[in-house]
């Protein structure tokens, strides 16, 4: 242990819970007499290079606390990735600054810049403890059971299948809903969560660990109207045909890409209206509705995972307490254990940064559009305490009088 300043800082998309790592480490922080001040960076990485600092080791425990509980990034965050001159400009702003320990909540591409700037320290000679926290509501990141934000965004995407099925059922048609993920297909995987009767819905979920053919969902939607008169859809923003090329450039003739020149998948709600227009005309079903969960599922107020919430915490403390006893550098990773319960272990940075983890073979159901019972056991923990529940009329229905209506 030596002594210096902390900086905290956030990176990628905002979730229900990142807040409270951010608290976590700074409060764990404040334990240590060799932490002279902790800094947070504003908006990630780009307020490093700007040197954007708040002193945090100002802020009162109370509104801390406050902070914790509340949604969305509070230092605000960034999508800038950089890249090895990036880095070592960032080294250059941690060192002028005497900055002792970097803690950097993000996903993968936050772990790849805390790797390269670790790097950067090391051929320096100058003494900077690295820890990397975990943080995606994709839940992608490798050596993970599963990351912080997943939890809460999985419960919401659960919760809104489950009013979704609810309003379908009254005034039957098709739903088509486009869930967050690129890669991976957990956060689509979770509207299954939401199901309680075998014909509720989602009838059909499609994810981007297998291929999507245009023919085979007409046939499958198909196949679910016919069965039930209505047919709800969960689907994610990165399915894509068998050659890896996203479902949407081949639907829609303008493409729109994002800062880092990635296929802008379902920001816009384009692919849930491609789908739809597809059904309506191939399938001739005239109700047909899409929606896209968009950014909603992030940081949505008020439905937010207490088991996400702990852990949330208790990685930020742990980042903390691997920096200051351990002396060492690396990612913290949370590890299932016993029917539910977890540990942390703090694994190299190189195991980590940059690399993407899907869903398991054993997670999907043979079909290719539905989850196995296998995936709702590992789900269901982590959605926490309170999880609401749909009930229906029993039909006790009265025999016909009329037999033709009228």
């Amino acid at each position: 242990m030596f002594h210096g300043k902390v900086l905290v800082a956030q990176g990628g998309g905002p979730t229900a819970v990142i807040n409270q790592s951010m608290v976590g480490a700074v409060l764990e922080s404040r334990k240590f007499r060799a932490v002279e001040l902790i800094y947070g960076a504003v908006h990630g990485v780009s307020g490093i290079l700007d040197e954007d600092f708040y002193d945090l080791t100002q802020e009162t425990t109370h509104n801390l606390e406050m902070v914790a509980n509340t949604p969305s990034s509070a230092l605000g965050s960034t999508r800038d990735k950089p890249d090895l001159k990036y880095c070592q400009e960032l080294f250059k702003v941690l060192r002028a600054h005497q900055i002792g320990y970097f803690f950097y909540t993000g996903g993968n591409d936050s772990s790849d810049t805390v790797r390269i700037v670790n790097d950067e320290a090391r051929k320096a000679g100058y003494d900077l403890r690295c820890i990397h926290i975990p943080k995606t509501i994709d839940n992608d990141l490798v050596e993970n059971d599963h990351t912080p934000g997943f939890p809460s965004a999985a419960r919401y995407v659960a919760q809104a299948f489950m009013g979704i099925n609810l309003d379908n059922a009254a005034l039957p048609g098709v739903y088509i809903g486009v869930v967050m993920g690129r890669h991976a297909g957990f956060l689509t995987a979770a509207s299954a969560l939401g199901k309680k009767f075998s014909d509720d819905g989602p009838h059909l979920i499609y994810m981007p660990e297998r291929t999507f053919e245009i023919d085979g969902f007409l046939s499958d939607v198909k196949q679910v109207y016919e069965r039930y008169g209505r047919c709800i859809v969960a689907v994610s923003e990165g399915i894509h045909d068998a050659s890896g090329e996203p479902i949407i450039t081949k639907l829609s003739r303008a493409i729109e890409r994002d800062a880092h020149g990635n296929v802008q998948l379902s920001g816009s709600g384009a692919l849930a209206d491609l789908l739809t227009q597809k059904v309506k005309d191939e399938l001739g079903i005239t109700r047909v509705r899409g929606d896209t969960l968009g950014y909603i599922q992030r940081s949505f107020v008020g439905c937010v995972s207490d088991v996400d919430q702990n852990e949330a915490r208790e990685v930020g403390e742990k980042a903390v307490q691997y920096g200051m006893f351990g002396d060492r550098d690396g990612s913290v990773t949370i590890k299932r254990t016993g029917h539910y319960s977890v540990d942390y272990e703090l694994v190299p940075l190189e195991l980590v940064a940059g690399k993407t983890r899907t869903m398991p073979d054993e997670f999907i159901a043979a079909s290719g559009h539905d989850v196995t019972d296998a995936f709702r056991m590992y789900l269901r923990p982590l959605l926490g305490s309170g999880m609401p529940d749909a009930h229906r009329l029993r039909p006790n229905k009265v025999p016909k009088i009329l037999a033709v209506r009228s």
